[in-house]
């Protein structure tokens, strides 16, 4: 509620539907203009998702138009769902694969160069526990900071926050918020190690980085350009 001061008296203004959800209180979406903000919004996902490699300016186009205006410069694999789009920032360089579910009644914020496999999702709204009050939804922000790579189908759940650098496992379920510079896994997921010396010399296993082969793979790409 919101306190509106008339002479000497002070009345409570009551929350509109769309404050009740960024403020986190029990809401509906049926009312104030929102089922018509999420058709539009399914109408652009419908469309980005029918593109194809031979039609990447329309992608690029509709993918502008889908997210929210700070996002920068992505890479999108169709299909891509989500609720309104707006309510999604996704930073420059941030790579989203096929299959991926942005449940954005709530703000979803993803930092850059973040990297998404395939089918995760983020949720931010839930419902109560109590069956008579499940009907109504409450929503809880996600963010997810620079750098992170969240691997395939992993489930992120509301008011999560992930730090920057870490890694999180293959079908994780993230119900608490996780460390920067962590691998963390598992359902619940949780921090299993941090990112260490070891990591600046391996990218897998006993797979070491060496910079001639890094040379030659950069050569390649630069062959090609």
């Amino acid at each position: 509620m919101k306190n509106v001061r008339t002479e000497n008296r002070v009345f409570l203004k009551a929350l509109t539907m769309r404050e009740r959800i960024m403020s986190g209180k029990l809401f509906t979406d049926m009312c104030e203009g929102l089922p018509e903000e999420r058709a539009e919004g399914k109408r652009k996902m419908i469309a980005f998702n029918a593109t194809t490699p031979d039609t990447l300016g329309e992608r690029a186009r509709l993918q502008r138009e889908m997210l929210h205006e700070d996002s920068g410069d992505v890479w999108i694999e169709p299909p891509f769902y989500f609720c309104y789009g707006k309510h999604i920032i996704l930073g420059e360089g941030t790579y989203v694969n096929f299959n991926c579910n942005f449940v954005d009644d709530g703000m979803i914020t993803v930092g850059k160069n973040v990297m998404f496999g395939p089918a995760v999702t983020i949720a931010t709204v839930g419902h109560p526990i109590r069956p008579d009050l499940r009907g109504l939804m409450y929503t809880d922000p996600v963010t997810i900071e620079d750098n992170v790579w969240i691997g395939e189908n992993v489930t992120i759940c509301p008011g999560v926050t992930i730090g920057e650098n870490s890694v999180i496992g293959a079908g994780s379920v993230v119900v608490k918020d996780i460390p920067a510079n962590c691998i963390a896994v598992g359902n619940p997921c949780r921090v299993l190690r941090e990112i260490g010396d070891r990591d600046q010399e391996y990218y897998y296993s006993d797979r070491k980085i060496d910079a001639e082969e890094l040379a030659e793979e950069k050569a390649l790409r630069e062959q090609e350009g």
